[in-house]
């Protein structure tokens, strides 16, 4: 139990804990112009996060004014009208992008919609890769970021063995405790920083497989419509008629 005469020891140990206490601004001046960078890269990262957020949606990749207008073509089995349809620059989307490649490819195959199936496929597989690739630039900071916080410190492990052989008593202690502080925070920053990234970029390429796979089963009721309407006006095979044997003369 501390009586009053304690209270200046109790005010002195609150000063000292609070002055020993950093604030966020403070640890990040610490690691000098690499935490400076690294936090500029953290904001980066949050940039291109809110911008795949708003690119890759599935009202975004597959609106439904697009899928009514390319549905009303196909039923029509106006494969002409679909294509320049979807190559409209206010339709463009992941949807009409793989339909207008899907459909001019089978316009200019001798299999024409026989082949429609696999050029879909083939088309569908290209815009999965374009949206694939807004996630590459959070893969590159999350490699980036370990990086920067190792060369950090490196940096502050020079600066501390220099300061050994060069510096004695205080000057040495205070040159030694900030190098070694660099060392240290730098390599907190950059695992900061490189732990989120990695986990989003996982998320992201997750979702965007997910989407793509629900934006496939519009695509495929799609293309059912073109098949069955271009079964229907397929024309019918004329019944073979049966050659008469030659009769043998007598």
């Amino acid at each position: 139990m501390r009586f009053s005469g304690d209270i200046p020891f109790l005010l002195a140990d609150a000063a000292a804990a609070a002055a020993s206490r950093k604030s966020l601004f403070e640890y990040i001046h610490a690691g000098g112009f690499i935490g400076y960078m690294l936090v500029l890269l953290s904001i980066l990262a949050v940039a291109l996060l809110i911008a795949h957020l708003l690119k890759v949606r599935l009202s975004v990749m597959a609106p439904t004014p697009v899928v009514a207008g390319l549905e009303e073509r196909l039923r029509a089995a106006d494969t002409a009208g679909a294509i320049e349809f979807c190559r409209e620059e206010d339709n463009r989307c992941f949807l009409a992008n793989t339909f207008a490649s899907a459909l001019t490819r089978c316009a200019r195959s001798n299999f024409g919609l026989l082949e429609l199936r696999a050029a879909l496929e083939d088309a569908g597989s290209k815009e999965v890769e374009k949206l694939i690739r807004t996630t590459d630039g959070i893969a590159i900071i999350a490699a980036i970021g370990p990086m920067m916080g190792l060369l950090g410190t490196t940096i502050g492990m020079i600066g501390a063995f220099a300061t050994i052989g060069q510096l004695e008593g205080a000057a040495r202690s205070n040159e030694l405790s900030g190098y070694m502080s660099l060392a240290l925070v730098t390599t907190a920053q950059g695992l900061l920083v490189a732990i989120p990234c990695t986990v989003l970029y996982t998320i992201l390429r997750r979702r965007v497989e997910r989407l793509a796979t629900e934006v496939g089963e519009v695509v495929e009721d799609l293309a059912a419509i073109l098949n069955a309407h271009s079964s229907d006006r397929r024309p019918a095979r004329a019944p073979s008629r049966e050659v008469p044997e030659p009769v043998e003369a007598a």
